[in-house]
């Protein structure tokens, strides 16, 4: 079942239209007809079951039939990602999104191997939110993930402490206790935040600024790649968050 976004709210049986770019989708690359439904996600999460009413080039006329479930995380997952060479930025938060984070954080790190001006920081993250938002309807998420602007580390560390549990996978880890600790809190916490190092790793006084307030986590004995080390560590949060535990 095909997925959009609107922004505004809609009741179980209002009619209302939608124009933009989903028009051209919906009628130009699906082709669907009147009768044929689709989800429609509003600004705040609630997901609909919707029927197209009536359609044209430049209008899809929808009737709400019923209300879905949300497909959304209850833990909001705030990824703080170090800024990666190439396209593995794009790689992270096509899976980030798909795993089910609630926000994408661009971080300059001393061992970045990319350096941008201002300029390129907000065409990039102006990219970014179009990957997402595709991402988000791929997936069926119920909310669009928000990119941020690029943070500074010190801006990063200060954030991402306002969260309840605060994740740092780092290599120099050692074995797995810890992270099964930390990961036990997630369940119950409202938000969690995960800091990804770049290419070259965190640096010695990056780690030192983190150590009191943040629980250092190994993802395993290899080395991985920072968009290996993202999707790993965002699948482990999700696999924390849905995992219902009533059901053994």
């Amino acid at each position: 079942m095909q997925q959009i976004f609107i922004d505004h709210s809609i009741a179980i049986q209002e009619v209302f239209s939608v124009t933009g770019e989903d028009v051209k989708h919906i009628t130009q690359v699906l082709r669907m007809k009147p009768g044929e439904k689709l989800r429609v996600s509003n600004h705040v999460g609630d997901s609909y079951l919707c029927e197209i009413v009536s359609l044209d080039k430049n209008q899809v006329d929808l009737r709400v039939l019923e209300e879905m479930p949300s497909t959304e995380l209850e833990q909001k997952i705030y990824l703080f990602q170090a800024i990666p060479k190439g396209d593995r930025m794009e790689t992270v938060i096509e899976k980030a999104v798909e795993l089910g984070v609630y926000e994408i954080i661009p971080v300059e790190m001393k061992y970045c191997v990319v350096k941008l001006d201002d300029k390129k920081k907000a065409s990039r993250v102006k990219r970014y939110q179009a990957i997402a938002t595709s991402a988000a309807k791929q997936s069926k998420r119920s909310r669009i993930p928000t990119v941020r602007d690029v943070m500074t580390y010190k801006e990063a560390v200060e954030y991402a402490n306002t969260c309840d549990v605060r994740l740092v996978p780092y290599e120099c880890k050692e074995g797995m206790s810890a992270t099964r600790q930390a990961l036990a809190n997630v369940k119950n916490a409202a938000s969690v935040s995960i800091m990804i190092g770049p290419e070259g790793g965190f640096a010695t006084e990056e780690i030192a600024q983190v150590a009191d307030t943040m629980d250092l986590i190994s993802l395993g004995s290899r080395i991985l790649r920072t968009d290996t080390a993202a999707i790993t560590a965002m699948s482990m949060v999700m696999l924390e968050c849905e995992y219902d535990n009533t059901q053994l």
